[in-house]
Order: C-alpha cells, then structure tokens, then sequence
C-alpha cells in the first residue's frame, strides 16, 4: 500500500485555473505557487466552474454572516491574467474538491483530493468492492487563500470558461469549428 503524497501550500502568491489545447479540445487545469513551490492538478471543466461558483457563495456569506473582517472583505480582487507555468507537470486528476472558511487566519481552506484509481471494479456486485482498508490512499493539495484571491480566481474563471466554443443560438450544445449536429434542428447540422 502506497502512502499518500500531501501538497502543502500555507502562503499561496498564485493560484489559477487554466487551460492547455484548441476549444473544444481543452485540458483544464488548477495550479497553486508558493514558496515552497508549484503544484498543477489535472479537473474537468465543470470542477472549474462549480469552484468558482461556491467560492463567490462563500464570499457572500462571509459578508452576510460578517464572519471575515472589513480589512479581508476590502481588498480589491486580485487578478491573476499570466499563463500557466510550464513545463506543465501533473501531480494528479482532481476528485473531490471542498472549501472550508478559517477564521483565526482569516483564510480560505481549499482541499483537492485525487481521483480514485480503482474505476474498473464492478460497483453493482458487492464483490467486486474494496474494503476501505484495501483501497491505496488518495493524494491531496491543500492551501489558504486570501479573499481577494479567491475574487480573482473567480473573475479568470469565468473568462477563461467563456473562452470556449460558442453556443448554438437554437440548442444551446457548443458548435464545434465545422459545426454540430443539432438536437433541435432534427439532427440537421447548423
């Protein structure tokens, strides 16, 4: 049994989503720098999204629930627009994602944890399952973000997301360069 490589950022200076390939074709990436270092974590285009997405729902409940002080809440987003850092190297595919608020440092509490490899087991017969104790442990990025970083992590977020391939005026699927078969059109290509 393996043991479980954890990535520890306490101070991060970047972190980013970005993207490697042509629309349509993207990888989608999540990459944390620190002192100690940089750590770049495969997702999936949704994970981005729904980060982002919860990120912005804490914000608004730390400013609701005045939980973060003025000073953190203050602070202007920010932006991050540079490029990913190469050579790209891939510690792992994301699974789980979870975001927690700490308030004695005033700190967003981010933590990836990887993707299972043990896909190909048959969970519909009970053999086939793994004991908790037979399963190799999973590897985990965790860090702390400032407020006005998580900002700016939603902002490039959101264009980079953006930056993808233009929806269909009629089905709303993404049309690719030489156009989709659309849904709505009866299978007609547009």
């Amino acid at each position: 049994m393996d043991n479980p490589i954890i990535y520890e950022h306490d101070f991060v200076d970047r972190f980013i989503a970005g993207t490697v390939g042509p629309p349509g074709e993207r990888a989608f990436f999540l990459q944390v720098s620190s002192p100690i270092g940089t750590h770049t974590v495969a997702v999936e285009k949704s994970q981005v999204a729904a980060l982002s997405e919860k990120l912005l729902e804490m914000i608004g409940e730390l400013r609701r629930s005045k939980l973060a002080s003025l000073d953190e809440l203050g602070l202007p987003a920010l932006i991050d627009n540079a490029n990913l850092e190469f050579p790209l190297d891939e510690e792992f595919r994301a699974g789980l994602i979870g975001i927690s608020w700490e308030s004695t440092n005033q700190r967003i509490a981010v933590e990836i944890q990887s993707i299972s490899e043990e896909t190909d087991a048959d969970f519909n017969d009970p053999s086939e399952l793994m004991s908790i104790e037979d399963q190799d442990p999973l590897d985990i990025l965790r860090f702390n973000l400032r407020i006005n970083q998580a900002r700016g992590f939603c902002d490039r977020s959101k264009s980079l997301l953006a930056g993808g391939r233009q929806p269909c005026p009629f089905c709303g699927l993404p049309i690719d360069g030489d156009g989709h078969l659309c849904p709505r059109a009866n299978g007609y290509r547009r």
